[in-house]
């Protein structure tokens, strides 16, 4: 694996080349003392599979966003002071998959260059195999939800559509909760406690097997269990991508859908789930902020390749009448098709409070029954089901009974 790298640093360019050279994985190192802006181009001749850019401004930063549009197919790991939203969405933008805090350590550059020639090295394996997919390895369909601003009710509909997805048990769904600081998506279909978490799950990733992951989750409603976020923020640093990579993968050979809430923080470990996710939906309300941020989080998807096929767009709370259309937010996200949501906020939040799913408490209302025409839409046997009378009867009637006995 061929490394270069770029920095204004001589003692960086050092310290990095020595530990990439002193790496279990075999590198060629090419350290260049310079900054992006005094580099006209980052590959000559035979290219490196992975840049390590180091920059200190934001004229710097412009340089290398020019260098990496210029040569799209080479990997980029960025070291870079002020970590701003701003910056990160502009890394992000230009192909790079991870950003470091400066300064960073030698420990850490190797980490995330090996993480990039692991996740190459996979890539290249699948793309010359000679052997045919199996059921077993692509079982699930994996469906990320993504929060263009927060309070978008993503993690409502992530964790509502999952429970309609398991069918009272006829499916198995997984629920995994990466809005790892401050998730709480079991709550809003359980009232069980969880005795473990994404993070337990990453501090065991060397014994990780069916067992340790199905025993890690908490069966919030028949055929639906959820592998919650950890309560400590503190333990956001022990969930990796590699970690996530593996814990989807094997997911995805125990559960017929994986539904990843993943929350609105874009970095190595969302870039992870999002890579293994076959369908995204974005969250978004008819309101400038959140347009602007979708617009923003398009770019960015836009920029990593994913398809309009991977990538739909949900209109949460809608309601006619509004200052903006969805012909307005379709025109300004550049996209022909939207799903929408209606606004329904007591119905909502009495299921929030709850902890009961909506399908179960009110399954009349209007925002269950668009949560059961999005699931028609991935699982078209719920479609079936509910043309036959079991499905459908069979919620109405457990909501009738839920509601009579609450009502005591």
């Amino acid at each position: 694996m061929k490394i270069r790298i770029v920095t204004p640093d001589h003692a960086n360019a050092e310290a990095w080349a020595s530990a990439l050279q002193g790496a279990e994985t075999s590198f060629d190192i090419l350290a260049d003392v310079r900054s992006p802006t005094a580099t006209s181009r980052l590959a000559n001749g035979s290219p490196p599979d992975v840049v390590v850019a180091e920059i200190q401004s934001a004229d710097e930063l412009g340089a290398f966003e020019a260098l990496a549009a210029a040569q799209p197919e080479l990997d980029y790991v960025l070291v870079a002071q002020d970590l701003t939203p701003d910056l990160l969405m502009r890394a992000m933008r230009a192909g790079v998959r991870e950003v470091l805090p400066a300064p960073a350590s030698a420990g850490a550059v190797v980490e995330a260059v090996q993480r990039l020639t692991r996740k190459r090295a996979a890539t290249v394996q699948v793309v010359h195999s000679s052997m045919p997919e199996t059921e077993a390895q692509h079982k699930a369909l994996v469906i990320g939800f993504v929060s263009c601003k927060g309070g978008s009710g993503a993690t409502f509909v992530a964790a509502n559509l999952a429970h309609v997805l398991a069918n009272n048990g006829a499916k198995r769904v997984a629920l995994i909760d990466l809005n790892l600081q401050f998730g709480d998506a079991a709550l809003f279909v359980t009232n069980e406690r969880s005795t473990s978490n994404v993070a337990d799950v990453a501090r065991n990733i060397h014994r990780l097997d069916a067992e340790l992951l199905q025993s890690s989750m908490t069966m919030a409603t028949p055929g639906l269990w959820v592998l919650p976020a950890p309560d400590d923020p503190a333990q956001v640093n022990d969930v990796t991508a590699e970690h996530v990579h593996a814990i989807l993968a094997l997911a995805g050979t125990m559960f017929d859908y994986v539904v990843v809430d993943v929350g609105r923080t874009i970095n190595a470990v969302t870039l992870s789930a999002l890579d293994g996710c076959r369908r995204i939906y974005v969250v978004v309300q008819l309101t400038l902020p959140f347009i602007r941020d979708g617009k923003r989080l398009g770019e960015v998807f836009s920029s990593l390749d994913y398809g309009s096929s991977k990538v739909r767009w949900i209109v949460n709370r809608h309601q006619k009448g509004g200052d903006i259309s969805l012909e307005d937010l379709m025109r300004t996200l550049g996209i022909k098709k939207l799903i929408t949501l209606p606004n329904q906020y007591d119905v909502v939040a009495s299921s929030v409070n709850q902890g009961i799913p909506v399908n179960v408490l009110a399954p009349r209302s209007a925002i269950a029954l668009a949560l059961r025409k999005l699931a028609e839409g991935i699982a078209p046997s719920l479609k079936a089901a509910s043309t036959g009378g079991g499905w459908l009867s069979g919620l109405l009637q457990r909501g009738a009974d839920r509601t009579r006995t609450s009502r005591g």
